[in-house]
């Protein structure tokens, strides 16, 4: 499902080069759920940007169900992210003028999906957000926008799904909402989920990690035990998450 191959990422500074991106290479199968760890400034975002075609490498290359991304240009690589590729973004990213259901309509419209709007609907209701669907986002919560993000991440129903530090700017009981429910998508839609991260509690209820470290893949592995996100979730944030069999229904 992802392959990348010797990706390399080197920027420009003043007058020598910065290597973000040394040689990476690494495969992930369909269905499986991965995080990236590593240290501030080991390329772990920049990676994932990558995987999702938000910028080109300098040099190596990258396949998304076996299509090369790396030799798309901008507007044929933003048809292909909107069908294969949802993106959650740590800083939300939601369009402040609109409201949550219309945020969350946005990738549907521009993929010409029929009553976009009633999809959109049923997502935020399957993501515990009914009650606020014409708030827009700077009357949300944190964990409120987020879940919209998450929602308008999955309004196509990609087959992989990227998250940038999801739960970076949340509470850890908000943060734990947002696990489980990107858990859920996973187990009941089969996304291929990719996520960064800091919290190495929640790298380990993920089945693999790849650790960065200077631009480089230091290490590959499988957590000795997966953690469940119950381990680390609070008793309220246990009854109050999105039940799994309502979200992509």
């Amino acid at each position: 499902m992802i392959t990348v191959k010797d990706v390399s990422m080197i920027l420009a500074a003043a007058s020598r080069s910065v290597t973000i991106l040394d040689r990476i290479s690494f495969e992930i199968p369909v269905k499986q759920t991965v995080a990236i760890v590593g240290p501030s400034g080991s390329g772990k975002s920049t990676l994932l940007g990558l995987m999702a075609g938000l910028d080109r490498p300098t040099t190596g290359s990258i396949q998304l169900d076996g299509t090369d991304i790396t030799t798309m240009g901008e507007s044929q690589m933003a048809r292909f992210r909107r069908e294969k590729v949802g993106y959650i973004f740590q800083s939300f990213h939601l369009i402040p003028t609109l409201t949550a259901i219309e945020n969350v309509a946005v990738p549907l419209e521009l993929s010409g999906v029929s009553r976009a709007g009633h999809r959109a609907a049923e997502l935020l209701a399957a993501v515990g957000l009914s009650g606020r669907m014409e708030h827009y986002p700077v009357q949300l919560s944190g964990g409120e926008q987020q879940r919209v993000a998450v929602a308008r991440a999955f309004a196509c129903r990609p087959p992989i799904l990227l998250a940038d530090e999801p739960t970076g700017n949340l509470d850890s009981s908000t943060g734990a909402q947002v696990i489980e429910l990107l858990l859920s998508l996973h187990r009941d839609s089969g996304t291929t989920l990719v996520l960064v991260t800091h919290d190495t509690r929640l790298a380990l209820s993920m089945q693999r990690v790849l650790s960065l470290r200077d631009g480089r893949l230091e290490s590959d592995s499988l957590p000795a035990r997966s953690k469940h996100v119950d381990d680390f979730s609070t008793p309220s944030s246990r009854a109050e998450r999105v039940p799994s069999s309502t979200v992509g229904s």
